[in-house]
C-alpha cells in the first residue's frame, strides 16, 4: 500500500479490508500495525472502516438472503464510506492524535538489509507482547460492557421499534446496533428476521453496519490507540455514513426488491 497515494491508496486499503474476514476488534491490531509501519493515517482508516463492514464471505451470504442487487449495493456503499472517511481524515492531518506508542513502533527501513527470519520473529513477538499488554484490559472491559448491554436488549423490542416505518428508524437502528458486539456473519440472521417482521431495508442494513463497525468493545479498544478527538471524528464519520446508507436504501428500496 505504500506505493499508492491519495485517493488510490484509500481505494486499495478499502479493497484490502474486503478480503480480511475480521470483526472490528480483530481489525484494530492490523490498523495499529499499519499505522506504526508509517502508512498514511487516512489509508489505515479506510482499511479500519471497510474490514469489519464488508468482506467477500458476507457478500456471498448477503446474496443468498437478500439477493445480488442488495448485496452488491451494500458492498459498494460500504466501500464509499470507507474511502471517503479515510480521505477526510488524511485531509485534516490528524496524525498528532495517534498515541505515541503506535507512532514509535520499531520498523524496518526499506533500504536496510533484510532481517533474518529469527530477527523478524523476535521483533514480531516483542511488538505483539507490548501491544497485548496495553490493550488487553480494555478488550476485557469492552467485551463485558457489550455482553451486558446485549443481554438487556430483547430482539422483540427491536423488531417493534424498527418495524413501524418510523422516520427515525435508521437513526434508532444505528444507535441500537452500537452496544451489540458481533461480526457481520452474526448480524445477517438477525437482520433477516427483522426484515421478515416488517423492518425497512435501509433500517436493517444500518443496524448491520453499526453492529460490525461501531461496537462498544472495538471503540474501547481503539481509544487506547488514538486520542479522543480522532476517535470522535472516526465515530462521527462512520455514524453519518451508516445513516446516509440507511436512508438511501429506504428511499430507493424498490430498485433492489
Amino acid at each position: 500500500m505504500g506505493r499508492f497515494h491519495g485517493f488510490w491508496a484509500s481505494c486499495i486499503a478499502a479493497l484490502l479490508g474486503t478480503v480480511t474476514p475480521f470483526c472490528s476488534c480483530s481489525s484494530i491490531p492490523l490498523f495499529m500495525g499499519f499505522t506504526g509501519a508509517g502508512l498514511p493515517l487516512g489509508v489505515t482508516f479506510s482499511f479500519l472502516i471497510s474490514s469489519p463492514m464488508v468482506d467477500l464471505g458476507s457478500l456471498v451470504l448477503l446474496m443468498s438472503i437478500f439477493g445480488y442487487k442488495i448485496a452488491v449495493a451494500y458492498v459498494v456503499l460500504g466501500l464509499m464510506v470507507a474511502i471517503s472517511g479515510g480521505m477526510l481524515i488524511e485531509h485534516l492531518h490528524m496524525e498528532k492524535y495517534v498515541e505515541d506508542f503506535i507512532k514509535n513502533v520499531s520498523s524496518v527501513e526499506i533500504d536496510s538489509p533484510d532481517p533474518s527470519q529469527r530477527e523478524r520473529l523476535i521483533l514480531s513477538k516483542n511488538q505483539v507482547v507490548s501491544t497485548f499488554k496495553k490493550v488487553f484490559p480494555y478488550i476485557v472491559l469492552g467485551v463485558g460492557i457489550g455482553t451486558v448491554i446485549h443481554n438487556w436488549i430483547p430482539e422483540a423490542w427491536i423488531s417493534s421499534v424498527l418495524g413501524n416505518r418510523n422516520p427515525f428508524g435508521v437513526v434508532l437502528a444505528t444507535l441500537i446496533g452500537v452496544p451489540i458486539y458481533a461480526d457481520i456473519f452474526g448480524t445477517i440472521p438477525v437482520s433477516e428476521a427483522l426484515l421478515a417482521k416488517g423492518a425497512q431495508l435501509g433500517t436493517v442494513l444500518s443496524f448491520m453496519m453499526a453492529v460490525t463497525t461501531l461496537s462498544v468493545p472495538s471503540m474501547v479498544m481503539l481509544s487506547k490507540a488514538i486520542k479522543p478527538k480522532l476517535l470522535g471524528l472516526f465515530i462521527a464519520i462512520c455514524t453519518i455514513g451508516i445513516i446516509a446508507v440507511g436512508y438511501f436504501f429506504n428511499a430507493f428500496h424498490y430498485l433492489f426488491i
